[in-house]
């Protein structure tokens, strides 16, 4: 490629973003491995700590998920939906998971499973791109081109690994003003027709005289290639002789595998192998339940149960596993209301989930009333950036403030400090 040829591309790709598109969101597996110690590094376990956050899209029916099953409300609102009491898995005396979520019971009884009620934000929009776009930004008020993890990315002056999503493309959560997270594909790395490393490489080289802007567009395309590496590279690591058999964690009790399961797989694999990833990204669709919710909602809530629960299992089992804590979230809770269709419509306030074998297991913040509501919806009582913010300063170690736009966080005892 002839120098001129490069630096019209350069200047193409910077001004449209096109680098760090590329750099965040076609990344393969073994880029990202390839960062990691291996057996000739440092223990893994002694390195910081890690978070994994576990998206929900569609908005999870709260409600059915931990259920109020001694609340005579929750019954009359939704009499074909609701769930005896004597089915549900009780928690104390009001409150009990899903009937499906054994593991999350089990979680909850070794004291690894923290539920966070009535979570949501001020002035709740009930659209699935403006609320998500609030939780990911963390910026309820007025909307924002950066989320809390890539500010964090441009505060750390972190490197494109230190924040990996395995969904299939780069959620705005990850992204900075100056930093961008990576994408890792669960397929590996997949280059357009005509494009090979050999070319990318050639585009990642600086040269003499290069603008500011041409220099930023260079290094993207060297991130590029280097977290495919990575990832390689923790492919093959060696494993701690505890960690025991990965495809244990991809498998689920029916003998198949769903896409949480085997993105959780893939964030195993780096933790164990030690990647320097402070923060992973991942995620399980499908639960914009409108009708005939029961069984559909019941097959998530299965998926997510068993693939989470197998995942902090396996965590529990190294030092590396111990320092990763996780956190679990949707963009909004449904209707207290059944519709007519036997469904659920877009609502505001939803429980949320903090497990790993740091967290300190247990109910947080107040259970929403059903009967005092805001227009047939449920009223917050914790915000949502409250948990981030614990997060950010608990296993990030930052200042939650710097991150959440000034937010000034409450925050709570989820996670205990060391291993």
């Amino acid at each position: 490629m002839d120098a001129l040829t490069r630096r019209r591309f350069l200047l193409a790709s910077a001004a449209a973003g096109g680098a760090a598109a590329l750099a965040a969101g076609g990344v393969g597996l073994a880029e990202l491995l390839a960062t990691a110690t291996g057996g000739d590094g440092p223990d893994p376990g002694e390195g910081p700590d890690k978070l994994v956050i576990v998206t929900l899209y569609g908005g999870n029916d709260g409600l059915n998920t931990v259920v109020p099953y001694a609340d005579p409300a929750y019954h009359s609102a939704r009499p074909e939906l609701a769930y005896d009491p004597e089915r549900v898995l009780h928690l104390d005396e009001s409150l009990g998971l899903n009937p499906v979520m054994t593991g999350f019971k089990r979680l909850w009884d070794s004291k690894q499973l923290g539920v966070v009620l009535g979570v949501g934000y001020p002035r709740p929009d009930r659209s699935h791109f403006r609320s998500m776009d609030i939780w990911q930004t963390a910026s309820p008020a007025v909307p924002v081109p950066t989320g809390w993890v890539g500010r964090w990315l441009d505060g750390t002056k972190a490197s494109a690994e230190a924040a990996v999503s395995f969904e299939p493309a780069l959620p705005p959560l990850l992204v900075g003003a100056t930093r961008v997270g990576a994408c890792v594909a669960l397929g590996g790395l997949q280059l357009p027709q005509g494009i090979d490393a050999e070319l990318v490489a050639a585009l990642g080289r600086i040269q003499d005289g290069e603008s500011e802007l041409e220099m930023h567009a260079a290094e993207a395309y060297r991130d590029f290639l280097r977290i495919d590496k990575l990832v390689r590279q923790a492919e093959n690591a060696e494993l701690p002789a505890d960690a025991g058999d990965l495809s244990l964690l991809s498998s689920t009790a029916t003998g198949g595998g769903s896409s949480l399961a085997a993105q959780l797989a893939l964030v195993t694999r780096c933790v164990e192998a030690g990647v320097p990833t402070r923060v992973y990204s991942v995620s399980l669709g499908g639960f914009d339940t409108h009708a005939n919710e029961r069984v559909g909602h019941e097959s998530l809530l299965k998926q997510l149960d068993e693939a989470l629960s197998a995942f902090v299992h396996r965590l529990a089992r190294t030092r590396a596993g111990r320092r990763v804590t996780v956190v679990v979230y949707s963009e909004f809770g449904r209707r207290v209301r059944a519709n007519a269709s036997d469904g659920t419509d877009h609502g505001t306030a939803g429980p949320l989930f903090v497990m790993g074998p740091r967290t300190v297991g247990g109910l947080y913040g107040e259970q929403p009333s059903l009967t005092d509501l805001d227009n047939g919806d449920l009223k917050a009582t914790t915000d949502f950036r409250d948990v981030f913010g614990t997060l950010i300063g608990s296993v990030l170690q930052a200042d939650p403030a710097e991150y959440l736009n000034g937010y000034e966080a409450k925050l709570l005892p989820l996670v205990r400090t060391g291993i």
